[in-house]
């Protein structure tokens, strides 16, 4: 065949067929690795989702854990991750075995952990490991339903370079550890890490690897977490479960309507001027939420306008119309506007509610203690209709309220209730008198 211009050796080319135009080569056929079958004829039984003992968190995942499924939790750090798959293993462990894998604290410190949230199980396996083999000789060994690795970030396996936590590492661990959960059906939880902008720490393809991305929320100066689907291929995606932070563990709140109202359950007795109650949409889920205005008189050219908890350029737009299209003079007054519990509002459908929060304020009068109240304000003082009105209204009477107000023309369904329609925040206002 001629000589080797790199080595000088005779007889030591090999003829190889070149690539075709734009670079593709020839695929060979192979032997399937497993056999296709009619989708009627592939059993549903293995494949349920099974529910892992927290409420809160079945009603994000869709009812469950799906055998084989890889789920991604993600958060800021100290807001309780470790704590919940604690929680969840806990509760697994009391119908099978599990497997939890730490990467970030010894056995002993889980141990802790355990003891103080009553989580301490026989069939709940520790493993302080790190590296990506060694776990795969635990699963091997114990064969466990459910494997939690906490974190997702601080694994590593040899079959790559770079460092614990980098692009390709974190890409590697993930795949295989998906590859594990395919193959033997297990349940995978992993913990992440998230950025300082609030996204998921390592390579955007971890998202798309995992079937389940989940993002926990919550504010450092408040007990009330939240975990968030982004994306469920076994469920709705847009579901939110709040569970509370307290020094026995992490407890889910399947009414946590108590911490955003602050009169919740005290009737008449603890309505005071300057509050209304609406309903949010958080995802899928309906929400009671109690909005506080405070209107004091001011002796500066420009009165302070503060709020919290609240859309901070969309408050000022609703005073306005409030003064302009409703006739109340607020341009010399101080107005403070909050919400209770910490809950953050950003929807407009709360608009009738700040905007009525700041009239009863203002004319020092008091709203009916069993009254919601919904919709979106325009500039010109009507009120638009806001999507799901009939599923707000129904948590609403759930909880004991009888009264609404809503904008003219929305589908309330059967609630109950007594339902009072408007078109504009003047029309209300009157009411008030």
């Amino acid at each position: 065949m001629g000589r080797c211009p790199d080595c000088q050796a005779w007889g030591s080319l090999e003829q190889v067929e070149a690539p075709r135009a734009g670079g593709q080569r020839t695929v060979v056929a192979g032997a399937p690795s497993t056999p296709a079958r009619r989708i009627a004829d592939v059993e549903l039984d293995s494949s349920r989702a099974r529910p892992t003992g927290v409420e809160e968190l079945d009603r994000v995942l869709g009812g469950g854990l799906v055998p084989g499924a890889v789920v991604l939790l993600a958060g800021e750090p100290g807001v309780g991750k470790s704590t919940l798959l604690l929680e969840v293993a806990a509760q697994a462990a009391a119908r099978s075995r599990v497997l939890y894998v730490s990467g970030e604290e010894s056995a002993g410190q889980v141990r802790l952990r355990a003891e103080r949230t009553g989580g301490v199980h026989d069939e709940l396996y520790l493993a302080a490991e790190s590296d990506l083999e060694s776990v795969l000789g635990h699963v091997d060994q114990l064969k466990p339903s459910l494997l939690v690795v906490d974190s997702i970030q601080t694994m590593s396996t040899a079959s790559v370079d770079g460092t614990p936590g980098g692009v390709t590492q974190t890409r590697a661990v993930t795949v295989g550890l998906t590859a594990l959960a395919k193959e033997r059906g297990l349940a995978v939880l992993l913990v992440g890490h998230v950025t300082k902008d609030g996204g998921i720490a390592g390579p955007r393809v971890l998202e798309h690897v995992v079937d389940v991305v989940l993002h926990f929320e919550g504010d450092k100066h408040s007990a009330l977490r939240m975990v968030r689907g982004v994306k469920n291929r076994f469920g709705p995606a847009d579901e939110v479960g709040c569970f509370e932070l307290r020094d026995s563990g992490i407890v889910g709140l399947p009414d946590p309507s108590g911490l955003f109202v602050g009169r919740f359950g005290q009737g008449a007795e603890g309505v005071q001027p300057g509050t209304a109650v609406t309903v949010v949409m958080d995802g899928r889920r309906p929400l009671l939420a109690e909005v506080q205005a405070l209107v004091a008189g001011a002796n500066i050219p420009s009165p302070r306008r503060a709020v919290t908890g609240l859309d901070a350029s969309r408050v000022p737009m609703l005073l306005a119309v409030v003064e302009r299209r409703g006739g109340l003079k607020l341009h010399d007054a101080e107005v403070y506007t909050a919400t209770v519990g910490g809950m953050k509002i950003t929807e407009p459908a709360a608009d009738l509610a700040v905007a009525l929060a700041v009239v009863s304020a203002r004319r020092d009068v008091t709203l009916p203690a069993d009254l919601v109240v919904l919709g979106e304000l325009g500039l010109a003082g009507e009120l638009r209709r806001v999507h799901g009105v009939g599923r707000r209204l129904a948590e609403a009477a759930r909880l004991g309220f009888t009264n609404a107000i809503v904008p003219a023309g929305s589908e309330v369904g059967s609630t109950g209730m007594r339902i009072t329609e408007a078109t504009s925040l003047k029309e209300i206002m009157q009411r008030m008198r």
